[in-house]
């Protein structure tokens, strides 16, 4: 049953990362599933503390966090850290103590600020876990185009029809704009923060131009950035960096962006039904950045690109994994062949194999080192490549 979907691969690198660092930072977009992930690690752990930096009387707890936390035992959970950034600092004299037995689980919302305080007060002691709504090796094979449409939040993916779940994520954006904003401290207008927003839903897999959205807000370059690093920041959008090293060849050195969840998407760009979206024009966009997304979930890597050539070269997605260099090209077709970009892309960059994911159902071979997979068997493509 949907509801009883386990995150057994984010719980294991919690434990994973609680084996070698005190503190653990679970971080990812609100109502991904962090709370009821961690209360169910607390209900494992008969002397578990649990602290909601959205309630005021928790707040209030910690203001003397040495007084509040410095006697706990066992698993600490401290929801919102991001709300009272001096909790980091805090922290530090806490888990150096020799007699110290408390493991802190920290969940944050808002990457910035955990990201500064952990640098600047945390290095060392601290395990990174990045949480993301659903993936396809939480839902299964059969159920890839149900996650593509309604995306991965567990509320508009449970949801019991597809009215139910359009309807809660205008509901998560809505909130997001109007309430979240302001508790993570920014100052945007949310009416111009919805507009840019939208602006990234129509541009969804483009190459960042800086100065043409500068001129669609009517506002400066470096605005426009500010916005685009706090939709990044709050796990709203994907910044993707591009990949160039020293070749003859004129590569673009832009970032592509992608609206990271594609039910999220297709709220923006007002497509309610799956036939609404087969037939948009960013259709083959939506199913790229889908993909980039499962496969980054499931390779759970930092080191991914995109490459691309100002002579037409291009790759969706290039990862380094093991030594090995490898590339995916996303192709909403089906069936897809290689093409002379895929070709460029596999001499110029000397990738050890390329995968052509695409909506079908059948696996197939192009070449020795470039192959045919649906997107619906990319866990079990991962996996395979960790055994290489």
């Amino acid at each position: 049953m949907k509801g009883l979907i386990q995150r057994f691969a984010t719980v294991q690198r919690i434990q994973e990362s609680f084996s070698v660092h005190p503190i653990v930072a679970l971080t990812g977009p609100r109502q991904c599933g962090k709370t009821t992930l961690a209360q169910l690690l607390a209900s494992e752990d008969a002397s578990a503390t649990c602290f909601d930096l959205e309630s005021a009387v928790d707040r209030r707890r910690l203001e003397n966090p040495e007084g509040a936390l410095g006697q706990l035992q066992g698993l600490v959970i401290i929801d919102e850290v991001q709300r009272l950034p001096y909790l980091f600092e805090a922290l530090r004299p806490l888990v150096d103590r020799a007699t110290n037995s408390a493991r802190f689980l920290l969940l944050g919302s808002a990457s910035p600020q955990l990201v500064k305080g952990v640098s600047e007060s945390l290095a060392g002691r601290v395990g990174l876990v990045d949480m993301t709504g659903f993936s396809l090796s939480e839902v299964g094979a059969t159920a890839w185009r149900e996650l593509w449409l309604r995306g991965g939040f567990p509320r508009s993916f449970l949801a019991s029809d597809l009215t139910g779940s359009t309807r809660w994520r205008e509901s998560f954006v809505s909130t997001f704009l109007e309430r979240d904003m302001q508790q993570l401290g920014i100052t945007i207008p949310s009416e111009a923060m919805r507009r840019f927003w939208t602006m990234i839903a129509h541009y969804h897999g483009q190459v960042w131009n800086a100065a043409e959205f500068a001129r669609a807000l009517g506002a400066s370059q470096a605005t426009a950035r500010r916005y685009l690093d706090v939709l990044a920041g709050a796990f709203m959008i994907r910044v993707l960096p591009p990949w160039f090293e020293n070749l003859k060849k004129r590569q673009v050195k832009a970032p592509k962006i992608y609206i990271k969840d594609s039910g999220i998407l297709h709220n923006l760009l007002e497509l309610g039904s799956e036939r609404a979206v087969a037939g948009h024009s960013k259709v083959g966009a939506s199913f790229e950045g889908f993909a980039i997304e499962q496969l980054l979930t499931a390779v759970e890597t930092r080191n991914a690109y995109y490459w691309a050539t100002h002579a037409g070269a291009e790759i969706d997605l290039v990862i380094f994994r093991g030594g090995k260099r490898f590339g995916f090209e996303c192709k909403m077709s089906d069936a897809p062949g290689t093409t002379r970009s895929i070709r460029a892309a596999l001499d110029s960059l000397r990738l050890d194999h390329i995968w052509i994911l695409y909506p079908g159902d059948q696996v197939y071979s192009l070449d020795a080192k470039i192959s045919v997979l649906p997107v619906s068997q990319i866990p079990e493509m991962i996996e395979e490549m960790g055994k290489s």
